[in-house]
């Protein structure tokens, strides 16, 4: 994945490369970060495959606090802001 590729959205956004997390940490260490973001501030999330249960997880959890948006939708290369209102 080409880094220049994916929008800039500034210095409140902050890289959460999931690809490097072993496998049976990743959702706690996700909602960990997410729950460490304050108002306005946004995580890109990166992984080799799309989240859809966790997806449905952080909605269940978050709410309308957090707002999910896809950069890149292509396989193996999924992009995701995370945003918290």
């Amino acid at each position: 994945m080409q880094d220049n590729a994916l929008p800039i959205l500034g210095q409140d956004t902050y890289g959460f490369d999931a690809r490097g997390i072993a496998k049976r940490f990743r959702h706690a260490a996700i909602f960990g970060a997410l729950s460490a973001l304050h108002p306005g501030e946004t995580m890109r999330f990166m992984n080799d495959h799309d989240p859809l249960p966790l997806l449905n997880q952080i909605v269940g959890h978050f709410g309308d606090q957090v707002e999910i948006s896809y950069v890149s939708r292509n396989p193996g290369e999924i992009v995701i802001d995370f945003r918290v209102r």
